[in-house]
């Protein structure tokens, strides 16, 4: 057998080889949701900016989150920059978001459990 062939031959073996590793590599790796099962169910969140009608921030404004399954209410003071945060959100209950500031109220939003998005940006603007 000449050279040429004997290493043509090895080569090929590697090839084949490598191409069986890999198989069994992917075979073994977990796939995506399996992965995403594993750490539990994805949560959501929602942050925005309070402002005022004249588009000015708004800082100490309360902003108000309902939980429409169970009606609880979460709330939350705006920063120094007017913005608010709230983490850790089912995906599958509807929400309601306003902010409350010197008697003036945002109107009210909402966030849908058909909704497939995982964040959200609600600016809220208090009115006169």
């Amino acid at each position: 057998m000449k050279r040429t062939d004997l290493l043509l031959r090895s080569f090929a073996g590697k090839v084949i080889l490598a191409s069986c590793a890999m198989v069994a590599v992917a075979g073994a790796a977990p796939s995506v949701s399996a992965v995403a099962e594993q750490r539990g169910p994805v949560q959501r969140v929602v942050q925005g900016k309070v402002t005022d009608s004249g588009g000015a921030i708004v800082k100490g404004a309360v902003v108000y989150l309902k939980d429409d399954h169970s009606l609880t209410v979460k709330s939350f003071f705006s920063d120094d920059e007017g913005a608010y945060r709230f983490g850790q959100l089912a995906q599958n209950t509807d929400y309601e978001i306003w902010a409350e500031s010197n008697g003036k109220k945002s109107a009210v939003k909402t966030i849908s459990s058909f909704d497939n998005k995982n964040q959200f940006f609600i600016d809220l603007k208090i009115g006169k």
